[in-house]
Parts: structure tokens; C-alpha cells; sequence
């Protein structure tokens, strides 16, 4: 932003000088460049601080590694990369062969089982049978039932289905691919839809000035000349570099002291935004302006400067 006003000052240096024949001489030169450095500082401090910019956005969105709950050998993929999915649409299948093996091996035992125990019960009442006989196969009876509740489950986990409306991207599982239950090594990664939340990073001097509320502008990257309105939503309360967690180390002047940015949760407001919603991909990175109440007389100014950068995007990207 510096370097946009030094040559929207140069320019008008120049139009003092050439079109309105301003003689160069010590005076009149000197004045220009001491002016430059006056206007400039004052109109940077007003508007770094009162109207923060902030070059570090993006778009953030919610993810779910899909992490299977029994271990088998994949037998068919139900989705396709990037196509979107409902609530309980099938994501992938594991061979229930062994799963279904247990559940019919379960059953088997547990109708034998209630058969002995319908023949103890009958016993007893008879006089000719113990109690401790009818309590042993109760006891069986029980354990089983509590066994086949588990195989059936894992039998219904060999179908993966999706828990909210999404999608999955990059998708690397396919038929004859070895799973396994473990954190380390999810199959896949589930995106969900309407998690997408934009997030600003501003510097800690502009604290007071983010209040919820306050209207903000966004200029994509990958949107050169358009600038979309919104409002803050909040700034989170904590910043990570102020994380304590119980180790069995001290605490030294490390990073914990190094000074983080906060980051500013914003909401697209501008109904435009739903004809490029589609075509910008998760992540995208953005600059933010925000425009408190203070200061109102530069605003035109962080207005201009936004613009003028977003039109650069056009020939130079602010992150190459």
C-alpha cells in the first residue's frame, strides 16, 4: 500500500510541475519530497490504524478424515472427486466376507445356547435340573447376545457412508486397497458443505479498531478487479501462540513471545459472490480491508488503494 501512495504522489508531483509549470528550484523541490514523507506517514498511520489491511486472507473450510472402524480389503468406491454428496450417500464398501462369517457364527451359538437354556428351565421346573446350570447358560446367553450386537456392527461399518452434505477431493481409495482402523492412516478426506468460514489476519496494533459489525471489503487473488463487500462476524479470543499445555518441560522467551496475528472472522455479504462462489476454490487467498467509524476521511483513500491492488492481480499475483 506504501508504494501505491509514493507514485499516486509522484503523479501529482508531476502534474504541479510539468502541466502547471511549477519552476523546480531548491525550495520548491525540497518541499515536495518533505511533503511526500508528511502526507504519506500521516495518511499511513490514519489508515493502518483505523482501517487495517490485511494481506493474509483466505478461505477456511471444515474437513472430516474419513477413517474406517474395522480394517478389511476394499471391494467397491460409490463416489466420484468433487461431486457432491447427501447425508448417508455410500462412500465406499469393505468386504463384509468375515464380518457376516462372525455374525453367522454368533447366531449359531447363541440358538444353541437358548435351546440348552429353554432344556435347564425345564428341568428345573421339573426338579431334576440346578439353578446354577440355568444361571451358567443365562450367563452365555447374555454374553453372546452382547458379542452379536458387536459383530453386527462391525458388519455395518464395512459400508462408509457420509455424515452431512459434501464432497470428497483427491480420492486415492479403490477396489483391492487395504484399510485399516487407525487414526494415522485415513482412507479419505471428507469436505462438508456450508463450513466454509473467510478469516482475515490483522496485526495486534489494530485491536480496537476490529469490532463485529464493522463493514469490510475482499479482493481475491484469483478475482482480479472485483472487490466484494462484507461484515466482521468476531476476532477469536485466543491466539495459538499463547497455548500452555502440561509437559513435563519449563517454559522459556521461545516462540511463546514471538507476537502472533488475530485472526478476524468475516461475512460475505454481496449477493455477487454466489456467481463466483463455484469457480474459487477452497483456501483461496484474499486482502481485506476493514472500515471502522474512526478516521472516515481516509476511507476513500484504503478504498482506492484496495482496488488499485486488486487490479494488479491482472498482470502481478500478490503471492506468486
Amino acid at each position: 500500500m506504501g508504494w501505491l501512495l509514493m507514485l499516486l504522489y509522484n503523479a501529482f508531483c508531476m502534474l504541479l510541475f510539468r502541466v502547471f509549470k511549477i519552476p523546480v528550484t531548491k525550495w520548491t523541490l525540497s518541499t515536495a519530497i518533505l511533503g511526500g514523507f508528511f502526507v504519506i506517514g500521516t495518511l499511513l498511520a490514519l489508515m493502518d490504524y483505523n482501517h487495517p489491511y490485511s494481506t493474509v486472507s483466505r478461505e477456511y473450510f471444515q474437513t472430516t478424515p474419513i477413517i474406517p472402524a474395522v480394517k478389511g480389503r476394499v471391494i467397491s468406491v460409490d463416489v466420484e472427486p468433487n461431486t457432491p454428496l447427501k447425508a448417508g450417500d455410500v462412500l465406499f464398501k469393505i468386504d463384509p466376507v468375515p464380518f457376516q462369517n462372525k455374525v453367522d457364527s454368533l447366531t449359531a451359538q447363541l440358538k444353541s445356547l437358548k435351546i440348552d437354556l429353554d432344556r435347564a428351565i425345564e428341568l428345573l421346573e421339573k426338579k431334576v435340573g440346578s439353578q446354577r446350570d440355568v444361571d451358567v447358560l443365562t450367563a452365555s446367553v447374555d454374553d453372546i447376545t452382547a458379542k452379536l450386537g458387536d459383530a453386527n456392527y462391525d458388519l455395518e461399518q464395512t459400508v462408509l457412508k457420509a455424515s452431512t452434505d459434501g464432497h470428497v477431493s483427491q480420492l486415492f481409495v479403490h477396489p483391492g486397497l487395504y484399510v485399516v482402523a487407525t487414526p494415522l492412516r485415513p482412507a479419505m478426506v471428507f469436505i462438508h458443505s456450508g463450513s466454509s468460514v473467510f478469516t482475515a489476519w490483522f496485526n495486534q496494533n489494530t485491536l480496537m479498531r476490529l469490532k463485529p459489525g464493522s463493514k469490510a471489503e475482499i479482493a481475491f487473488d484469483g478475482i482480479p478487479g472485483v472487490i466484494f463487500s462484507g461484515e466482521v462476524i468476531k476476532f477469536v479470543p485466543v491466539l495459538a501462540e499463547g497455548e500452555l499445555q502440561a509437559t513435563g518441560n519449563l517454559y522459556g522467551m521461545g516462540s511463546n513471545v514471538k507476537a502472533g496475528r488475530i485472526p478476524v472472522m468475516i461475512k460475505i455479504t454481496d449477493p455477487r459472490f454466489s456467481d463466483y462462489a463455484d469457480a474459487m476454490p477452497g483456501g483461496a487467498y484474499a486482502q481485506t480491508a476493514i472500515y471502522s467509524e474512526h478516521g472516515s476521511q481516509v476511507v476513500f483513500l484504503r478504498q482506492i488503494l484496495l482496488r488499485m491492488s486488486s487490479w494488479l492481480n491482472y498482470l502481478f499475483p500478490s503471492r506468486g
